[in-house]
């Protein structure tokens, strides 16, 4: 796993993780907006990580291993842990591991394990690996009808294709797999006070099962719609919104 960091001389440390079928830099237009006052930790995930082949491996090890980097790294103080999708199924593991020191996150669309009988998750993660696939086989036009979020523009599409040509089998089966499946802790525990679940107003329903999960598991877990935004539009199409809402959770 590639960790990149940007305003390194700043205190506050701003952590930022990445949804699936997408690299690291889908926060390329968030960092220039936010690194002349935070320090940025924006990891590449194994799998998606362009520079390091690798396969995704699970919700579990990632969340260890940025974990240990960070304690590592003496940044355990973290002002805020963001992640999105599938980035935000690792801070809800992170946050309930507890190691860490966190001040404020953000799970924005974030994926809780399923509460469903095991045959049920499987053909819910076979489902899921055909559809990515298709678009990964099939190229852009596929892929285009494959996802049902903001409007793609051509090079959105073309990015996305690119991502699935880079990433393997492996990494789309693990990553669904993972997502809708990780263990958490029996005694759940963090000594983070404000925790917020952002939903986009496009998918509410789709989110109805993860929001009553994050309320069960963090009580004071704080609800946050978004309007005019489809799942994880926000820091791509929208990235000086993107850093007001960071900024105000932050505050």
């Amino acid at each position: 796993m590639t960790i990149h960091e940007f305003g390194k001389e700043n205190e506050k440390v701003i952590v930022l993780i990445h949804p699936s079928i997408v690299m690291w830099d889908y926060f390329e237009y968030v960092i220039p907006l936010m690194e002349g006052k935070y320090h940025l930790i924006i990891p590449a995930l194994p799998g998606y990580d362009p520079d390091v082949k690798s396969d995704f491996t699970s919700v579990e090890e990632i969340s260890s291993e940025l974990e240990k980097w960070l304690i590592g790294s003496n940044l355990n103080h973290v002002e805020c842990l963001y992640g999105c999708s599938m980035g935000g199924s690792i801070v809800i593991r992170m946050l309930a591991n507890n190691k860490i020191r966190i001040k404020n996150a953000v799970i924005d669309g974030g994926i809780t394990p399923y509460q469903l009988p095991w045959l049920a998750t499987r053909l819910i993660a076979v489902k899921d690996f055909l559809l990515i696939c298709s678009g990964k086989l099939g190229g852009a036009k596929l892929l285009e009808k494959a996802f049902s979020t903001d409007e793609l523009s051509k090079e959105d599409v073309e990015y996305a294709a690119k991502v699935l040509n880079m990433i393997s089998a492996k990494t789309i089966w693990n990553t669904f797999e993972s997502c809708n499946n990780y263990s958490m802790p029996e005694d759940i525990h963090t000594d983070c006070k404000n925790v917020e679940y952002w939903v986009a107003d496009k998918e509410i329903k789709d989110r109805k099962g993860d929001i009553a999960y994050v309320k069960r598991v963090f009580p004071h877990v704080t609800i946050k719609e978004m309007a005019d935004v489809g799942h994880g539009g926000l820091a791509p199409f929208n990235p000086e919104r993107f850093a007001r809402c960071i900024e105000d959770a932050c505050e």
